[in-house]
């Protein structure tokens, strides 16, 4: 059975409410989540971000220790065999066309900002290659600045939540704005992790875990 109707009428107070009573139960659930991805500074951070796309964080620690053994700084990479860098991410697949993203990502860091990844978004995303999602990544994890990431995650568990406006075609920018005005920025990068994590694990694309759900009384779009 479905818990709650979606058309049931909500307060923006009583919806304010609920929104911080779930999270207080998302911090519970996961008290100290991080970055999933394994990086020594924010150059690493920046590329495995990049090599993330569409593989799991798994596959990309598996590689980033050779490549970054070999190529361990933008001016490095920047200057690597192509061929070199798609036989290390090979396993990620889409290794021909990763493999020129971050070495051209790498030659604009070099040419533009000295080799040193910037700390504010609008320098960030004027990198190849680089979107919103990653920069927020780069600036909540590797420079412990306010950064929200919104992946198919976020979406997805917001959207069930009942946190946001129902998209038919969800807005990541928009999500984006709508969730963090509900948090001071401080939290804003553990907000993203939890959601992640939550979502990788309980409320999943398919058969998501509502029964063992600990949102699943409040939840509006929990099947218990």
């Amino acid at each position: 059975m479905i818990y709650q109707s979606s058309n049931m009428r909500e307060s923006k107070q009583a919806k304010l409410a609920r929104i911080y009573a779930e999270y207080d139960l998302l911090c519970k659930e996961i008290p100290e989540p991080k970055c999933a991805l394994n990086f020594k500074n924010p150059f690493e951070l920046l590329i495995a971000t990049v090599l993330s796309a569409q593989t799991t964080d798994k596959r990309v620690n598996i590689v980033t220790p050779e490549l970054f053994s070999i190529f361990p700084n933008a001016s490095s990479l920047a200057a690597a065999p192509v061929s070199q860098v798609e036989s290390i991410i090979y396993p990620l697949g889409f290794y021909r066309v990763k493999a020129q993203n971050i070495i051209s990502l790498s030659a604009c860091l070099l040419n533009n900002f000295s080799g040193i990844v910037p700390s504010n978004m609008e320098d960030l995303i004027s990198l190849p290659g680089v979107g919103r999602k990653t920069a927020n990544v780069v600036l909540g994890n590797a420079f412990g600045l306010p950064g929200f990431p919104v992946d198919t995650h976020v979406i997805r568990v917001t959207g069930r939540l009942g946190w946001r406006k129902v998209q038919t075609h969800p807005n990541p920018v928009a999500i984006e704005r709508e969730i963090t005005a509900y948090f001071a920025p401080k939290e804003w990068t553990n907000l993203s992790h939890r959601l992640i994590l939550h979502g990788r694990k309980i409320c999943t694309a398919r058969n998501p875990k509502c029964v063992s759900c600990p949102l699943n009384t409040t939840c509006p779009s929990a099947i218990i």
